[in-house]
């Protein structure tokens, strides 16, 4: 925005995007945010402060910056009268205010940078306060939270500048260690050393609406590639497209977004268990035994093999996004794998389930022709998977329970997927499971078919919804390979035993969830309720299980599906 000043003697401003003159006390109402077009000026380092936190909830640490001029640079100027400048500017003593504070009664440690000093620069002594204000999150076990506005690294201290990006990024990775919660906020604008560093390595990274970022700059780009730019390049909407941030929040919804990821990391360090379910221990927290593995109830015959894949498929058949409006509350969808895609096979984020936080992670089929194109049919790409990978990693860092919804044909059978690593990011997420030191509850909710349900199931209870199936490959696929056509899909569909009956017996399912008559697709919201009530009988008697303990039995769920489980021996031949 620039400012000019009208006839009466009011301040105004013209926006920069669409040069409208607005009145300056609207826009500061607006939070200067254009109301005409939504052009988001730039705010300085006090100003972001006062619109995040709690009224009078701010407490600056005390440590002041130490004046470094580490190799004596000069252009134009000596960098200290640079320093003197920017400091008489902006009222600042360096690019970045760091301190205490709550957000909506949720503590937080933060360091806001400001653009007009230096253009935001990473020098010796930014690095240095950040680092005391990580330092300080992790000794009050509180999280970070960085408010990021930096052309890079600064020049007048040479190599030594280039260092803070790793001193930063070391005392980050301190906080993942200790489970303490570190988000950013990207604004505009990010590049350089600090993009490539503590904006974008924290768990949970947020762009403003009209922030660039990027780790060189479109000019830069341009002058060494000799192309024109991609559309939108590097704004935030194209950053969110790429896999690069979790979310594009406008900044009237910044602060309601962060109270809601401050309040689930401290739920998640401070569990309470609800006395909604009655407590008792789960079939999965016993020692593994025949017994134990045909589920939690008596186990119904279940209907036709092939009727269930029809229904199972049927799409008016609720999905991941409508249990989500309907099974859980206030859901944060967390986009992206940070390595350049954000698969829509794959959702996944925060929510609460009876007012616990958990993750919820699940494939997203869509009920139309043109919802079940765009997310390709529940089928994950690699960045799907990896997406998937970051968010259970995130949760047990936090100490979140993680609750998974299956509900694919199986993984992405294209090209670009098998070049893109389609099985290791397969084997990662099992891997990453099998060992993940928080409960894991499992739920198939349509079609579990092959490694791409597999990628999502490993965990400490396995449901299955009674019209579900779970297969190591589709009825069609078995005909095709081993019946003489396509045709004999229906008959190996019940030679495969893939029914939430036939699995349960066999002990892969721990329990079925019953559907309203005669399908979930007849009452969703039935549906819903008892999901609901069936994951939070699996889930609370987890909860007060070790992290070792639960690993241990998580192992031996799986292994007791091993050759010993059909009788046979060591040494047989």
């Amino acid at each position: 925005m620039t400012a000019t000043t009208g006839r009466e003697g009011q301040l105004w401003s013209r926006c920069a995007g669409c040069a409208s003159l607005l009145y300056r006390k609207r826009l500061r109402r607006n939070l200067d945010v254009c109301p005409e077009c939504g052009e988001h000026s730039r705010l300085d380092a006090p100003e972001r402060v006062a619109q995040l936190v709690d009224p009078g909830s701010f407490t600056p640490l005390p440590e002041r910056p130490a004046e470094v001029d580490p190799i004596g640079f000069v252009d134009v100027l000596p960098y200290p009268h640079r320093l003197s400048a920017a400091r008489a500017g902006t009222g600042l003593a360096e690019a970045v205010v760091c301190g205490t504070a709550t957000i909506g009664r949720q503590p937080c440690a933060l360091a806001v940078m400001d653009f007009r000093f230096l253009g935001g620069s990473l020098g010796c002594a930014v690095g240095e306060l950040i680092t005391r204000t990580a330092e300080r999150a992790l000794a009050d076990r509180i999280p970070l939270l960085l408010v990021t506005a930096s052309g890079g690294a600064r020049m007048q201290e040479g190599a030594l500048s280039l260092m803070q990006m790793a001193t930063v990024s070391q005392a980050i990775a301190e906080l993942r260690d200790a489970g303490v919660l570190t988000v950013s906020v990207l604004t505009d604008p990010t590049y350089g050393g600090v993009a490539a560093s503590f904006a974008t390595n924290t768990d949970v990274v947020l762009a403003e609406s009209g922030a660039r970022m990027g780790f060189a700059g479109p000019r830069v780009i341009r002058q060494v590639t000799g192309r024109d730019l991609p559309e939108g390049f590097q704004t935030a909407e194209f950053l969110l497209h790429h896999g690069q941030v979790d979310m594009v929040v406008p900044r009237h919804a910044l602060r309601g977004r962060l109270v809601a990821l401050l309040a689930a990391a401290r739920s998640g360090r401070r569990p309470a268990l609800t006395a909604a379910v009655p407590r008792q221990e789960s079939p999965s927290a016993r020692p593994v035994s025949d017994a134990t593995a045909a589920g939690s109830r008596p186990v119904p015959d279940g209907g036709d093999a092939w009727e269930t894949v029809r229904l199972a498929r049927h799409p008016g058949r609720p999905t991941t996004l409508d249990y989500l409006d309907t099974t859980f509350d206030g859901f944060l969808e967390l986009h992206g794998d940070r390595l350049g895609g954000d698969c829509p096979a794959v959702v996944g984020g925060l929510a609460r389930l009876d007012g616990r936080h958990v993750m919820v992670v699940g494939h997203q089929k869509g009920h139309t022709t043109g919802e079940l194109v765009a997310r390709n049919f529940g089928m994950a790409s690699p960045a799907g998977h990896r997406k998937a990978l970051r968010l259970f990693r995130l949760a047990a860092r936090l100490g979140l329970p993680v609750v998974t919804l299956v509900d694919t044909p199986g993984a992405d059978p294209g090209v670009d997927a098998e070049m893109q690593g389609q099985a290791a990011a397969i084997a990662e997420n099992i891997l990453c499971l099998s060992v993940l030191p928080t409960p894991v509850v499992a739920v198939i909710t349509g079609e579990g078919g092959s490694g791409g349900a597999l990628a999502l199931a490993v965990a400490d209870r396995v449901l299955m919804l009674q019209h579900a199936v779970y297969s190591v490959i589709s009825p069609e696929g078995c005909a095709a390979i081993l019946w003489p056509d396509r045709g004999a899909a229906p008959q190996a569909a019940r030679a495969l035993r893939l029914t939430a009956p036939d699995l349960c017996r066999l002990g892969v399912a721990d329990d079925l969830v019953p559907e309203p008559a005669p399908a979930a697709h007849h009452d969703p919201e039935g549906a819903a309720r008892m999901l609901r009530d069936a994951v939070l009988a699996n889930l609370l008697p987890l909860l007060d299980v070790p992290p070792a303990t639960l690993v241990r039995r998580r192992r031996q769920r799986f292994r007791r599906f091993g050759a010993a489980r059909t009788g046979l021996r060591a040494g047989a031949r």
